[in-house]
């Protein structure tokens, strides 16, 4: 059974673990400060041992929120995979806010044999608030590693009207939400020709090393973007999601 050997934690980002009576190891993530904004700095380091397996979430969708000019907020994780350890990354969504302005990172290095189902779901502003992201900043960076070499590396930015670029035929035909998913296991080849037939039109599927599948997958709204995901990310899991993730 995987369990906590050891933590430490300061400032409004903490780590919660709920009972568990399996084999994984669950933890929720949670920002104490309601979300980030200007100046605002956060850092995540997790490392698993040889055989562990873990399952991250959070509490509810990260915000980020209007920053004051010249301020950005920060949000870098690091994550170590040891060797035949499984990790189950799946946060909510990071929901975009007008006048937000964020630079986060996250680097997972995953040892030989460590398997990874992971999924970044971003939203552009809430719909039916409604909202528009005409001045952001964000830049978005993720590496996943194995054993030391570039296995996924994907890079987003978007400055000034984010609604406005995201209208564009070529861009993202006026989505809401993104998402982006990486599952590294032995299966995924089999997989691939189920993952594309549960996709929608916005939604495509590639296998690019044979044990590595990627996902990219545009919604209206974050309604319609949890609608597809959770079927998905329950056929990758192959097994339950946590709580957070069901609709």
């Amino acid at each position: 059974m995987t369990r906590l050997r050891r933590l430490r934690q300061s400032g409004a980002l903490k780590l919660v673990f709920p009972r568990s009576h399996g084999p994984d190891a669950e933890v929720v993530l949670v920002n104490t400060a309601g979300g980030i904004t200007g100046g605002d700095r956060f850092c995540l380091t997790i490392e698993m041992q040889a055989r562990a397996q873990l399952t991250l979430t959070t509490q509810a969708a990260e915000r980020a929120y209007h920053a004051q000019p010249g301020e950005d907020g920060r949000y870098r994780s690091q994550i170590t995979v040891g060797p035949q350890a499984a990790l189950r990354w799946l946060p909510q969504e990071l929901i975009l806010f007008e006048g937000s302005s964020l630079r986060r990172q996250l680097e997972i290095s995953l040892a030989e044999g460590a398997q990874l189902l992971m999924v970044e779901p971003i939203v552009f502003g809430r719909v039916a608030m409604p909202e528009e992201l005409r001045n952001i900043r964000f830049e978005d960076r993720i590496r996943v590693l194995r054993a030391g070499q570039p296995l996924y590396l994907d890079g987003l930015t978007l400055t000034g009207d984010a609604t406005a670029h995201l209208a564009q035929a070529a861009v993202a035909e006026g989505a809401g939400a993104l998402a982006s998913v990486v599952f590294v296991a032995p299966e995924a080849e089999r997989l691939l020709a189920d993952v594309r037939a549960m996709l929608p039109r916005q939604g495509g599927a590639s296998l690019i090393a044979p044990d590595v599948l990627v996902v990219r997958l545009l919604a209206a709204d974050s309604y319609v973007l949890r609608q597809h995901l959770c079927p998905l990310l329950r056929r990758l899991s192959g097994r339950d999601l946590p709580i957070s993730w069901r609709v």
